[in-house]
């Protein structure tokens, strides 16, 4: 039975509702996030900066040793560096660059004196383009003192932080809104599951929940894939066979990346229905910008929702 999908004569209503609920939280919690975030990306830049011997050692050893390091480091230089632009420069694979960035390590296929050659490529560009108004001792004989590399690792770590600004307050907004159902649910007796405890979504037990659970779908040619699934909940009144309801929790800070991403819940919803057929329930926990035509768009696939200001909602899915 539809829960919002079938309204839109109350959609503008609960769409003002929820853009002045993102934007409460936006004021009064995204600082403290991002600061938090802030500070950690401060410890990272000033261990970054004790590996290199501040800057001043950027060698394939020292790379191989320390992938991880290469956000910072990029980061470092006048200008800084957007992932592709340092493998253009570079001439180096983006398999390299991609893998230490996303994975912080060394691709596996990639070895020996072949990965010291890509490596000594990206270090020679860092060295050769290290801001100098920030590390102030390079070029100078006298060692940094602890003040400028503090200094240093502060404005590094903000210029970190404020290229991944949007990912920090997605994130901290998709841990608000997992606690929020989770308070729900365990508020109507439901018993959280936690990672690592072994149940696959397809044999949770009636009245559990757990987070970020993998979902196998297939794909052409009979190939299996896993989709995540942010919630996966049995209700308390399951049949033996069932399916758990899947809930993917959503919040955007603005009206016009809705709209750009919203194939990818019908895709995903496309996916589960190729595999487990019509009745699988998946459906969206939804908190921020999101207008009619995202709404309508969502609607003509067959993917309800329900509103974070109108969270008792998740009462009419049977739970």
């Amino acid at each position: 039975m539809p829960v919002n999908l079938d309204k839109p004569h109350l959609w503008k209503t609960d769409i003002t509702k929820s853009v002045d609920m993102y934007n409460e939280w936006f004021l009064n919690f995204a600082p403290k996030a991002f600061r938090e975030t802030r500070v950690q990306a401060i410890s990272d830049v000033e261990a970054t900066l004790e590996k290199t011997n501040n800057l001043a050692d950027v060698s394939p050893t020292v790379l191989r040793e320390n992938p991880g390091v290469l956000s910072a480091l990029r980061m470092s230089t006048c200008p800084p560096l957007a992932v592709d632009r340092l493998i253009g420069l570079a001439g180096v694979k983006g398999s390299l660059v991609h893998t230490m960035e996303s994975a912080q390590k060394l691709p596996v296929l990639l070895r020996g004196s072949e990965l010291d050659i890509e490596l000594r490529k990206i270090g020679s560009i860092i060295k050769r383009m290290a801001d100098p108004d920030i590390f102030v001792w390079l070029g100078r004989a006298e060692p940094p003192i602890d003040t400028e590399i503090h200094r240093a690792a502060t404005i590094v770590a903000d210029r970190l932080c404020g290229s991944i600004a949007n990912p920090i307050i997605r994130n901290a907004q998709e841990k608000r809104q997992l606690a929020v159902i989770k308070d729900w649910l365990e508020a109507r007796q439901y018993r959280y599951l936690p990672p690592g405890s072994g149940t696959k979504f397809d044999n949770l037990a009636p009245g559990t929940f757990s987070f970020h659970t993998n979902v196998p779908v297939r794909m052409e040619g009979n190939r299996q894939v896993n989709i995540p699934a942010d919630i996966a909940i049995m209700p308390k009144l399951a049949k033996k066979g069932e399916l758990p309801l899947l809930i993917e929790a959503k919040s955007a800070g603005d009206f016009t990346n809705v709209n750009k991403r919203r194939k990818e819940e019908a895709t995903k919803m496309n996916q589960l229905r190729d595999t487990y057929g019509h009745d699988i329930r998946f459906n969206l926990f939804l908190c921020g910008y999101f207008d009619s035509g995202y709404l309508g768009y969502e609607a003509a696939e067959g993917i309800d929702w329900v509103w974070e200001h109108g969270i008792d909602d998740l009462s009419s899915f049977g739970l």
